[in-house]
């Protein structure tokens, strides 16, 4: 009787999180990549079509950013409230109608509006679907599952911002066909994933959390020695986990809930000095040739460093911690250091992309290890509010500071002192939570 259900249960017991992992990565290498990452390949077509400044097109994109600021909480109690697969699945198909209405567009207005839908449908896909699925699915390599997805935000960057631009350039109005074959692929590949896949917990499927079923045994024998415990308790620890944590009103009462906000949002802060990397190299003698490369060596540090960083946190998060923020401190040294040396400036370069990617793992593995899972997407939804203003208004503050006399030393420096103050208030809060946690145990 037992061995007809259990065989296939046991297969999909197997196999199941590693689609959320997969569709983890397609939310990450698609309508993350073709909207976020690929953003750039537009704006001197579009602009020079409309005979327009610069800004006067990229000003979509401001659009954007502010409307995902005003949406991001709506958007975590959204998908706390309600299925995943509703609200990811919405969020996809405004994902890829924003990107239909630009490639239709015939007037700036146009282009605004359509950054409001991309404003209110991407920021699920972009900050809260990754680490609320694998939080969800897994109760082992957690950290490892978070970074592989995310690297995928770099990967298909580099891949997509190729094929887009050679679809641009096939014809005078090729950004058009450039837009309409990205809201394809949203809609196309991404859909299936959100309709048929996602499940906002394995317990909606009849499974557990992959490396649930390691924990048992230490269940069992906790629950063993309670005098109360009866065979029911033993059997699935596995709700009470999930439960575990602050709801978003007790999280915004804790300094915890502060400390890490301004932890996201100088994290980001010190993200965007990325941009600025290429006109450093171009400032730098006998260097300018090398501009396209520092910026290929940043993205290959942060692809690769947010896997990395996922297993060192699944260890140790003070480590993660101390690894991301490490490499960014000595990537800054060399690249000031060294600028005569291609070898050293691009080395340097590739150390900060470990930096850059504390910005999308550590944060998420932080709230969780602070504040529990019970009410994680609104914790993290208005935590992240504080990154995307601080990168609203980075740009202009690092473009400000580069002009200056000495501008890009004066910019690395504020960087360093950026990253220490950012490894401080990302370390303080897990000593309250290591006390609590003993409390609760």
């Amino acid at each position: 009787m037992s061995t007809t259900p259990t065989q296939p249960s046991s297969r999909k017991q197997t196999v199941y999180p590693y689609l959320i992992v997969l569709s983890g990565i397609v939310f990450t290498a698609i309508p993350v990549s073709l909207v976020c990452s690929c953003a750039g390949i537009f704006f001197t077509p579009v602009s020079n079509y409309f005979h327009v400044p610069k800004a006067a097109f990229t000003g979509y994109f401001s659009i954007f950013s502010v409307t995902m600021v005003i949406f991001l909480p709506v958007a975590g109690w959204l998908m706390h409230r309600y299925d995943l697969r509703i609200v990811l699945t919405a969020s996809t198909i405004l994902a890829g109608l924003g990107c239909l209405g630009m490639s239709r567009s015939s007037a700036m207005w146009q282009f605004y509006l359509c950054g409001v839908v991309l404003g209110i449908g991407m920021p699920p896909i972009l900050y809260l679907s990754v680490p609320t699925l694998i939080n969800a699915w897994f109760r082992k390599r957690v950290g490892f599952f978070i970074g592989l997805c995310m690297a995928f935000t770099g990967i298909g960057g580099v891949i997509f911002n190729q094929i887009g631009t050679m679809i641009i350039r096939s014809a005078p109005d090729g950004w058009r066909r450039g837009y309409l074959v990205f809201a394809i692929l949203i809609l196309v590949v991404t859909l299936p994933f959100t309709i048929f896949v996602i499940r906002g917990t394995p317990e909606q499927i009849g499974l557990l959390p992959y490396g649930a079923t390691d924990q048992e045994p230490a269940a069992a024998e906790a629950a063993s020695n309670s005098p109360n415990t009866g065979s029911k308790d033993v059997k699935s620890p596995e709700p009470v986990t999930s439960t575990v944590g602050m709801t978003a009103s007790q999280a915004l009462r804790s300094p915890a809930f502060w400390a890490l906000a301004l932890f996201c949002g100088l994290i980001t802060m010190n993200q965007t000095i990325y941009q600025f990397l290429p006109s450093y190299a171009a400032s730098l003698p006998s260097m300018a040739a090398y501009t396209g490369l520092i910026a290929s060596s940043c993205m290959a540090g942060q692809a690769i460093g947010k896997v990395i960083l996922g297993m060192v946190n699944d260890g140790s998060i003070v480590g993660g911690l101390c690894l991301g923020i490490g490499g960014g401190v000595l990537g800054v040294c060399l690249m000031v250091a060294f600028p005569g040396l291609p070898a050293l400036l691009l080395l340097g370069a590739f150390a900060f992309g470990l930096v850059y990617a504390c910005t999308t793992v550590q944060t998420p593995i932080l709230v969780t290890a602070v504040f529990g899972s019970h009410d994680y997407t609104n914790i993290y939804a208005r935590i992240q509010m504080v990154g995307s203003l601080a990168s609203a208004f980075a740009a202009l503050f690092w473009g400000a500071i580069a002009d200056l006399p000495h501008g890009y030393i004066i910019m690395f420096g504020l960087s360093i002192l950026i990253m220490v103050a950012a490894l401080f208030l990302g370390i303080i809060p897990l000593k309250g939570t290591h006390k609590s946690a003993n409390q609760t145990n």
